[in-house]
């Protein structure tokens, strides 16, 4: 069969749970509370960050972005999940495109954002004199800037990639939403790059993430144990602590 245009496929159909009515309608009333319950619990976490001058720190500012995130996440995802369980389990193929450049934008963020509160748990602890100026409210939204632009970036290029391809064969999503290893099971032209690119961005990202966290951790521990030598050194010393509490005492 000769390779079908992709402009001649308008839709997919994705992945149904069950076929049974009764499972339907307790998934959807679990899935529709599950969806509330992660926008209003979101959503008290960023009004709360928001309203309370006490927690305008950094480390709540990435826990604010960290919330909208999983807000746009859930958005993408969990409605067309929903309409599924009601009605028709098709998405369109513009519908699916957007689904997977959203999906992996946020998923790609957040990563970046992990790494970015694992920096920011580095210089509290470790630059604890310099962390004001390090971590001041323009390197903040400098950071937060960063990890939404490069994971729109990232998200773009491998969404774009899906673009060239052609669907000739099945249009059945193994899946309840669209993603980018998903969609390039159906196609019938050459995935090799595609595969490479997806690969590649995903061992960054995560890579980046597991490499500056552990450090932070590392880093923190050893600062933590050498304090913890220097209280030693101190109370061991003739005349330290014991005689500084009596001075104190008198």
């Amino acid at each position: 069969m000769a390779p079908v245009n992709q402009s001649a496929v308008t839709m997919f159909i994705l992945q149904s749970f069950v076929e049974d009515h009764l499972v339907k309608d307790t998934l959807f009333c679990l899935f529709f509370a599950l969806f509330m319950a992660s926008i209003a619990g979101n959503g008290l976490i960023i009004i709360t960050i928001h309203s309370s001058p006490n927690l305008h720190t950094p480390i709540y500012f990435f826990l604010a972005n960290l919330a909208l995130m999983d807000v746009i996440c859930t958005v993408t995802i969990l409605p067309k999940v929903l309409q599924c369980l009601v009605t028709e389990n098709s998405i369109s193929y513009e519908g699916c495109l957007t689904q997977m450049f959203i999906l992996s934008w946020v998923l790609g963020s957040e990563l970046l954002l992990f790494s970015a509160m694992a920096y920011d748990h580095y210089l509290a602890i470790c630059q604890p004199l310099h962390y004001g100026t390090l971590m001041s409210g323009r390197a903040c939204v400098a950071l937060a800037t960063f990890v939404w632009f490069t994971g729109a970036l990232n998200s773009l290029m491998l969404t774009c990639l899906v673009l060239p391809l052609s669907f000739c064969g099945p249009n059945l999503i193994t899946h309840f939403f669209c993603e980018i290893p998903s969609v390039l099971m159906l196609s019938c032209s050459p995935t090799f790059i595609n595969n490479v690119m997806t690969v590649i961005a995903d061992m960054f990202l995560t890579g980046l993430d597991f490499l500056l966290t552990m450090t932070s951790l590392s880093l923190a521990n050893e600062m933590d144990k050498e304090c913890i030598w220097q209280r030693e050194d101190v109370g061991a010393e003739p005349g330290g602590v014991e005689e500084r509490e009596i001075e104190d005492e008198m």
